[in-house]
C-alpha cells in the first residue's frame, strides 16, 4: 500500500501518559516507540523528541478530554489529525499500549484516518459557553423539580393550577409560604396576571400541611436557583461578545423556519462558520455525534412547521416509504444552516426539493425517480398539475423527447 506520510507518529493519549511510535521510512529511518507523562513539561519534551526525527504529521485517538492539551501544544509544529476512536479500532486480540500506538501511525502513514473536525479558538471558546449554558438550565430545571416534589410532600398543589411555578405568581406564592404564611386565601391573593382569574382552584391547592422543614427546602432550592440564573446571565453575556465578530452568520441562521436566536448560537458553536472544512454539507450528523449537534437542529424541525406553514408538517418533511419523517425533518434545517454558514450571506429561502442528479438524466414522478432518456425539454420534467396529465404521458413525452403539453 502507498505510503502517504513517509515521517509520521502515533499517539496513545491517556490521563496520565502518551505513549508515542515514530515511524520513519525515508533517511534517515527511524521506528522508535516512548511513552511521556502529561505534565506540560514532558509534552514539551514529546514536541523536541518528534522534531528531532523531522516528524511531519501526528495523529492521537481523541480520548475524552486527555487529548486536548496534547493538541494545544504540538499543534503549532506539526500537522495533526484527531482520530474517531471508533473508525481506528483495532482488531481484538493483544491490546497494548504500544500495539495501539503503532496500529494509529500505520494508519496515518498509509492516510488511512478520517481527521475529525476541530474548530478554531474562538468557536472553541464559544462551544464551551453554550455546552456550559445547557448544564445551567439543567440543573435550573432540577430544582425546579425538587421544588415540586417538596410541594406534594406539603399537600400543596400549585403546579396544578399554575403552568409554572417559577413565574411571577408562583414566586410570589413560594416567598410567602417561606416567610410562613398558611392562610390560603392570602396566598391566592398574591397570583398576578391571568392566574387571578384561578383564585378558587388556588384557594383549594394551597390547602396543605407545610412544615418547618419544607420552608427550609424551599427556601435552599429558591436560592440555588437564582444563582444559577445569575450565572446564566453572566454566560450570556460572554456568548454576546464571543459571537460578536461572527455575529451575522448566526442572524442568518434565525432567518430558517424554527430556528431561534439560542438555537443559531448552537449550530455557529458546534460547527463553526467555515464550511470548506466539511467535504459535504448535506444531512444531519447521525447518533454518534455530538448530542449538541444532533438536538439542535432536530429541535428546530419541530418548530418549523409553526412559522410559516399552514399544514402540519412542512413538504419536504412528508417523505415516502418508511424513513422517519422526524429524521428527515432534521436533515433541511442542518443542510441549510451549513449553506447559510459558508458563503451566501443571504436570507434562508424554502425551495422544494431537488433531484441530485443532473439536469436531463431524470424525471421526478410523484414520490419516485425513475431513470429515462435524456430530456432536453423542461416540459417534460415540470411537475404534474391536473389529474389529467397522467404519468404515463409524462414518461412518453420524456421518452419521445417531445414537450408535454399541459391542459389550460
Amino acid at each position: 500500500m502507498e505510503i502517504l506520510y513517509p515521517r509520521c507518529a502515533g499517539l496513545d493519549v491517556h490521563k496520565d501518559m502518551v505513549m508515542a511510535r515514530v515511524r520513519c521510512v525515508s533517511e534517515p529511518a527511524v521506528d522508535e516507540t516512548r511513552s511521556f507523562a502529561t505534565t506540560t513539561g514532558a509534552l514539551i519534551e514529546l514536541q523536541e523528541w518528534l522534531s528531532s526525527h523531522a516528524v511531519t504529521h501526528v495523529a492521537m485517538e481523541a480520548t475524552g478530554v486527555y487529548w486536548k492539551p496534547v493538541w494545544h501544544l504540538l499543534e503549532e509544529h506539526f500537522e495533526l489529525v484527531l482520530a474517531n476512536a471508533q473508525h481506528i479500532k483495532n482488531v481484538p486480540g493483544r491490546k497494548t499500549d504500544v500495539n495501539d500506538a503503532a496500529w494509529i501511525a500505520d494508519l496515518l502513514a498509509h492516510g488511512l484516518i478520517s481527521a475529525s473536525f476541530v474548530p478554531p479558538k474562538p468557536i472553541q471558546e464559544l462551544r464551551d459557553l453554550t455546552r456550559t449554558r445547557k448544564q445551567l438550565v439543567r440543573e435550573v430545571s432540577q430544582h425546579s423539580l425538587r421544588i415540586q416534589k417538596t410541594l406534594e410532600d406539603a399537600n400543596i398543589k400549585l403546579g396544578s393550577v399554575l403552568s409554572d411555578i417559577l413565574g411571577h405568581s408562583g414566586r410570589a406564592i413560594l416567598n410567602a409560604l417561606i416567610a410562613g404564611e398558611t392562610d390560603p386565601e392570602r396566598l391566592a391573593d398574591l397570583a398576578r396576571g391571568n392566574a387571578r382569574k384561578k383564585r378558587a382552584e388556588l384557594i383549594q391547592a394551597l390547602h396543605g400541611r407545610i412544615s418547618a422543614h419544607h420552608r427550609r427546602l424551599l427556601k435552599l432550592h429558591l436560592g440555588l436557583i437564582d444563582s444559577l440564573q445569575q450565572a446564566l446571565a453572566t454566560v450570556d453575556a460572554d456568548v454576546g461578545k464571543t459571537l460578536a465578530p461572527i455575529e451575522e452568520c448566526a442572524r442568518l441562521l434565525t432567518t430558517m423556519p424554527g430556528v431561534s436566536e439560542l438555537t443559531a448560537h448552537v449550530l455557529v458553536a458546534e460547527i463553526g462558520v467555515d464550511m470548506a472544512r466539511f467535504p459535504i454539507a448535506g444531512c444531519c450528523p447521525g447518533r454518534r455525534c455530538v448530542p449538541e449537534m444532533t438536538r439542535a437542529p432536530a429541535n428546530a424541525a419541530r418548530l418549523a412547521p409553526a412559522k410559516g406553514h399552514r399544514g402540519s408538517k412542512p413538504p419536504w418533511s412528508r417523505p415516502p416509504g418508511r424513513r422517519s419523517a422526524s429524521r428527515v425533518a432534521t436533515c433541511r434545517p442542518s443542510s441549510s444552516a451549513l449553506k447559510l454558514a459558508a458563503a451566501p450571506k443571504k436570507p434562508f429561502s424554502r425551495s422544494p426539493p431537488r433531484c441530485s442528479m443532473p439536469l436531463g438524466t431524470c424525471s421526478r414522478i410523484g414520490s419516485n425517480t425513475k431513470i429515462l432518456a435524456p430530456i432536453t425539454s423542461l416540459a417534460a420534467i415540470a411537475p404534474r398539475r391536473s389529474d389529467a396529465c397522467s404519468d404515463d404521458s409524462m414518461i412518453s413525452a420524456a421518452r419521445s423527447n417531445s414537450p408535454l403539453r399541459l391542459p389550460e
